[in-house]
């Protein structure tokens, strides 16, 4: 009994600690890829958005996701018209799960190993620690691109993708963080795979 109530209050101890890590600062390090045929910005610099017909049917949800990604295009100059375009921005959002293969003592569940794919994890918000202190971590999957294509022309001059995993469950911080690392280097970014890192402090 007396070497129960130490492991309890080892675990305890444990887990307030990594709360308390949890309320500071958090690096976010994606993996970005990026691919422009620009070589300035666009004059005007004004975009519109266009959904695809999966993004219709999930609109309240997508239209956080717009919100989101609106904010990071604003950030490099890019302005939302809905009237007089010159750009058509095409966005992408994805969400999944899965537990690292080699965590000691673990007995697989059905969704061991896979990703459940989906805007949001079935278009919820979650927030909070994806883990338990009995199983282990699981690592949530999200990945943002934005697709820009020239409003009359409808040839594609920005691609770009920013892929990240952690514990972490903020999904609107971590969504925002991820258009905004994909856009970093706009209009001239690095081209190809690169990794992009951003510190951030979640809102309590």
């Amino acid at each position: 009994m007396v070497l129960m109530r130490q492991l309890c209050t080892l675990a305890l101890s444990a887990a307030a600690a990594l709360l308390v890590g949890c309320a500071g600062p958090r690096l976010v390090e994606s993996d970005v890829s990026s691919y422009s045929t620009l070589s300035a910005l666009p004059h005007p610099p004004t975009y519109r958005f266009e959904r695809l017909p999966s993004q219709q049917a999930q609109a309240a949800t997508f239209a956080t996701i717009e919100a989101l990604a609106e904010q990071a295009l604003t950030r490099v100059g890019l302005r939302r018209d809905d009237a007089h375009p010159r750009l058509v921005a095409q966005l992408g959002a994805e969400g999944g799960y899965t537990r690292p293969h080699d965590w000691p003592y673990y007995s697989p569940d059905p969704f061991y190993g896979r990703f459940g794919w989906g805007l949001g994890y079935g278009g919820r918000w979650n927030m909070g620690m994806g883990w338990m202190m009995d199983g282990p971590p699981t690592l949530y999957h999200r990945k943002v691109s934005v697709v820009l294509r020239d409003a009359a022309t409808q040839q594609v001059v920005y691609e770009t993708s920013a892929v990240y995993e952690d514990v972490w469950t903020d999904d609107p911080a971590i969504y925002g963080v991820l258009f905004s690392q994909a856009l970093s280097g706009f209009p001239r970014p690095p081209a190809g795979p690169r990794k992009v890192r951003t510190e951030i402090t979640p809102q309590r």
